[in-house]
């Protein structure tokens, strides 16, 4: 395992650290992390036709993309105004707003669905699912998506060993275990198959966005940075031209109890 020493030894200040880490970055964010696939947001909308969807924890908008080809309406919540920036560069008629899951700066049951792209797990539960509860119309649905390499393959299990650094620390690394709360229905969970297309050098790139990357010094970085690179040349799978990264996409979802 690579790192230096000045990353926090404490799993809550690495977990705070890793989470303010994406705004330097959000360029890159937004050109390099996948997508989400369409089934799988269907599937976290539920029965709902054309809703109004909160996105919160929008990020630069990768899944925000996803609802509006479903037909949503979107309003956007980011609390980083980097991310928010690049957010409104992509999608200029979509309202975002600066607040957080814990603090949602919108009115009693304004929405049909609330969201969360690769965000649920900076979450405080504690503070978040009320405020979830009360943005969401009675029976609206919560639900959140995380994209997830295919570890079960030979080449991306390997990768990912090559890819770990200091700050990749068990319980921040991991997706979190399926939620509960009261003022939700029991939580459902399903996987969908996913890829995204890369070539070694831009897979090196969406590599780098991830927060375990961007907490570590430059001279780490660009040592783990090359590792990968070099690993993805000498991988026969990944060393010609572009390949299907592949990719499976959880899903969780609950309603609110009306």
């Amino acid at each position: 395992m690579v790192g230096f020493d000045d990353v926090p030894s404490d799993e809550q200040a690495l977990h705070a650290l890793r989470a303010s880490s994406f705004g330097a970055h959000a360029a890159a964010y937004a050109e390099h992390r996948p997508d989400y696939p369409e089934a799988g947001i269907r599937w976290a909308l539920g029965d709902i036709e054309r809703p109004t969807v909160l996105d919160l924890g929008a990020g630069t908008g990768k899944l925000t993309e996803g609802l509006l080809a479903l037909g949503a309406s979107v309003i956007a919540v980011e609390p980083d105004a980097e991310m928010r920036s690049e957010f409104v560069r992509r999608f200029p008629g979509i309202t975002v707003y600066p607040g957080a899951a814990e603090s949602i700066p919108l009115t009693d049951g304004a929405v049909d669905a609330v969201v969360a792209g690769q965000a649920f797990h900076w979450f405080d539960r504690d503070r978040a699912f009320p405020e979830i509860a009360r943005v969401l119309r009675p029976g609206g649905v919560f639900g959140a998506l995380w994209n997830q390499d295919d570890t079960e393959v030979a080449w991306v299990a390997g990768l990912h060993r090559i890819a770990r650094t200091l700050a990749s620390l068990p319980k921040v690394q991991n997706l979190p275990a399926v939620p509960s709360h009261p003022q939700f229905t029991d939580f459902e969970q399903d996987w969908f198959p996913h890829t995204q297309r890369r070539s070694a050098q831009s897979l090196t790139a969406t590599i780098g966005t991830y927060s375990h990357n961007l907490v570590i010094t430059p001279q780490e970085r660009a040592r783990v940075l090359g590792a990968i690179h070099d690993y993805l040349r000498d991988t026969p799978e990944t060393n010609r031209g572009e390949f299907d990264v592949p990719l499976r996409t959880r899903v969780i979802r609950a309603l609110r109890r009306t």
